[in-house]
């Protein structure tokens, strides 16, 4: 075998039982992910090594949904081969072509990038998320959920600002803001949620046709939830700015493509699942910096603060918008720099 990385101890046998046995092998990262990856290269054939073995990777899972979504005609990963007892995954490269990774250096098909992956979300959406895959059940995305999830924004991102945790009573008045609009999570309530459909995750194959030039990446989290989610992490990145006035123009060919949809009822559970997904991610984003020593997502706060600040101004956030207003209001958002 041609590698020259630590492979896990099963994936020898199991690669060269699957015909991969000479393939030469390099490992990548995944981001702020505990999986491991490895690209296989065999001559012109390439292929995915994924190594997933703790239960909370979701490994099953993320094989059914590989499969759901190649049947709905997008491109997911084609599963060549899985061992779920060592957790390796044998699927399809999708190639070296990431939004992020591309946008970073030419912005000049930002526009064509954002269509295509706007018109996956609509296809995929076109119908109901049924309950379970197989033999997968397909957890919904609960009111307690989307609450546990903003309070990370307490649990680690208030301790740097205010230089204590956060009291009982911020914490009450907290969860009483959010759960006085989490309501508007219940509109459109039954579709795919992947939770990171954004530029990291999404591969650009321009030689296949309409939405299946989008590959698919992540989502082993994936649930049922509001339509809106997905279409909000994609437009409001955590990692990059897009264009003035595209976020806008992708929500209208989102709307467009769902004629279904009442647009005002939309509009607040995409303002709900924006704020809900920055005051998600100003906590994670912190806490990999504190608990995992990855200091490079400070840079992102700022970002994440505008996004939640523009998904306040919604009519329909004013109570939750009050709570930050009187708790956190923007002159104590401080920039935070990693001090060790």
């Amino acid at each position: 075998m041609g590698q020259s990385v630590s492979l896990p101890a099963a994936a020898p046998a199991f690669l060269a039982a699957e015909g991969w046995g000479a393939a030469a092998i390099e490992e990548f990262s995944a981001d702020a992910a505990f999986r491991r990856y490895f690209r296989l290269s065999d001559g012109a054939r390439t292929a995915i090594l994924m190594h997933a073995p703790d239960p909370s990777e979701r490994s099953a899972w993320f094989v059914e949904l590989a499969r759901e979504i190649r049947a709905r005609g997008m491109s997911g990963p084609d599963i060549y081969a899985e061992d779920m007892d060592h957790g390796l995954i044998l699927l399809e490269d999708l190639g070296t072509r990431q939004y992020f990774d591309l946008l970073r250096h030419d912005t000049s098909e930002e526009a064509t990038l954002y269509a295509a992956a706007t018109d996956v979300l609509i296809a995929l959406h076109d119908r109901p998320m049924p309950d379970r895959l197989g033999a997968v059940s397909i957890d919904r995305y609960a009111h307690d959920r989307l609450l546990q999830e903003a309070e990370l924004l307490l649990d680690w991102h208030w301790p740097e600002l205010k230089g204590a945790a956060a009291t009982d009573a911020v914490r009450r008045g907290h969860a009483e803001a959010w759960r006085s609009v989490l309501d508007h999570a219940n509109y459109d309530a039954d579709r795919l949620v992947q939770l990171d459909y954004h530029s990291p995750n999404l591969m650009w194959l321009p030689a296949r046709d309409g939405p299946r030039r989008v590959g698919i990446l992540d989502f082993q989290d994936a649930m049922r939830g509001p339509g809106a989610y997905d279409l909000v992490s994609l437009l409001q990145d955590a990692r990059r700015d897009l264009a003035p006035g595209l976020e806008g123009e992708m929500v209208a060919r989102y709307l467009a493509g769902r004629g279904d949809l009442d647009t005002d009822r939309f509009s607040a559970a995409y303002a709900l699942m924006g704020a809900q997904r920055a005051a998600r991610i100003l906590g994670v984003f912190v806490r990999l910096w504190r608990r995992d020593g990855k200091p490079r997502y400070l840079a992102h706060l700022p970002r994440l603060w505008a996004h939640l600040d523009t998904n306040l101004a919604h009519p329909a956030m004013a109570p939750l918008r009050d709570w930050f207003a009187a708790n956190l209001p923007p002159g104590e958002r401080r920039a935070l720099k990693d001090d060790r």
